[in-house]
């Protein structure tokens, strides 16, 4: 089965997008009046988008998760997904129990709880669709 080339810019996407949160989050703080939670949260995006694109250099499977041609790497990284998917809802079910048990607000939980339903109905719609 042969595979389509993608350019070299795909495996910078991932280290460009941690820095780009690391500015928003550098405005958010800074915005919020606490401009030096902004500087050590873009601190820590540049080092991990930094770490990345080091790492992809010598790590066969980093390489493979930033550039997406490695079928097998790309399957992984679709398991490792959907599982850190099933332990996010539980933690949000959790958390919503949790916080009405205390008698505490369970708005955030049940937001959250919301939109990840709402996302995953969106996504057996959109793929069905599809295919």
């Amino acid at each position: 089965m042969q595979t389509m080339r993608k350019p070299a810019r795909v495996y910078w996407v991932t280290p460009a997008v941690s820095a780009a949160i690391g500015f928003v989050y550098l405005i958010g703080f800074t915005i919020g009046g606490h401009p030096l939670d902004g500087l050590a949260g873009l601190g820590v995006m540049l080092l991990f988008g930094a770490g990345l694109a080091i790492a992809g250099r010598r790590s066969e499977t980093v390489r493979g998760l930033l550039d997406r041609r490695d079928e097998r790497i790309t399957g992984i990284d679709l398991r490792a997904t959907a599982f850190t998917a099933v332990v996010l809802i539980v933690a949000i079910l959790a958390g919503f129990v949790v916080s009405v048990a205390r008698g505490q607000s369970d708005k955030p939980y049940a937001l959250l709880g919301a939109i990840g339903g709402l996302a995953y109905v969106g996504a057996v719609i959109w793929f069905r669709v599809r295919t």
